[in-house]
């Protein structure tokens, strides 16, 4: 191929990969959805397709997601999801958000990640007594909440839509206490990343969490709910060796994994 250039012909053949991939995806979808789900996924496509061009650009698997957060209703769903676009190109115009936005809840080393429960779904511990209220407003944590949920996603292997999460209460005082935070990460989770959490479980939760968890815990929509359990002390290894083998279990809790913070996983 004398005299020709390669670019027309990587563009072409990098092309034909994302089709690929494309249509597989969607393969894997409908493969793994009911037949009452690939029609929703159908109508609801063609339905924010036409009030939000841009929604072309979104795989079926997040359609479902969002269908399935609304029980298949086609018109809370697209609601919702069309709602979620509007957010994100405003809140995350970029399309990611950078760390030197989120400096100052880097610093409190809060976050980490590591290993993969028994269903592929990455690991994330978060420590409650190493969250303040951010000194920059409610914005600035809630830049980092959209942050530790995209790098949790990018590290989900394929097929695997979910993670699980263990939120560690040990030390918690009311100096941590952040309750319009912890509403705002909640709101994040359930309006703009439906289906993503596969379980949290609570651990080390002292007594005086209780109230606050009290006043979170009405905001909290029954999905939602379903997937929290709070473990006691004593069955703390042995109950997260039910959802995570020892060699993906995070070395803090008996296993073998150690922890790396969000920001560098």
């Amino acid at each position: 191929m004398e005299g020709v250039s390669p670019e027309p012909l990587r563009s072409e053949l990098d092309s034909k990969s994302k089709q690929d991939t494309a249509k597989e995806e969607d393969d894997n979808t409908f493969k793994e959805s009911t037949d009452a789900e690939v029609t929703k996924i159908r109508l609801m496509r063609a339905f924010v397709e036409s009030r939000d061009p841009s929604s072309k650009e979104v795989d079926d698997l997040m359609i479902r997601r969002f269908l399935r957060a609304r029980s298949l209703d086609v018109e809370k769903a697209s609601a919702m999801f069309l709602k979620y676009l509007k957010w994100k190109r405003s809140f995350v115009p970029n399309g990611y958000i950078s760390p030197s936005e989120i400096a100052e809840d880097i610093a409190q080393d809060k976050v980490f990640t590591q290993g993969l429960d028994k269903k592929g779904r990455p690991i994330v511990v978060a420590f409650a007594a190493k969250h303040f209220q951010s000194k920059n407003g409610a914005d600035g944590f809630k830049r980092y909440v959209v942050f530790v949920l995209e790098k949790l996603c990018s590290r989900m292997p394929p097929g695997q839509e979910k993670f699980l999460a263990i939120a560690d209460i040990k030390g918690w005082a009311y100096a941590n206490s952040d309750l319009r935070g912890y509403l705002n990460a909640l709101s994040i989770l359930q309006d703009c990343y439906p289906e993503r959490l596969g379980k949290m479980v609570i651990v080390h939760a002292p007594y005086m969490f209780m109230k606050i968890w009290k006043m979170i815990y009405p905001f909290i929509d029954d999905n939602t709910k379903k997937k929290i359990v709070f473990v006691e002390n004593k069955k703390l290894k042995s109950t997260l060796l039910e959802e995570i083998e020892e060699s993906q279990l995070p070395d803090i809790y008996g296993g073998q994994m150690p922890l790396v913070p969000i920001q560098n996983s």
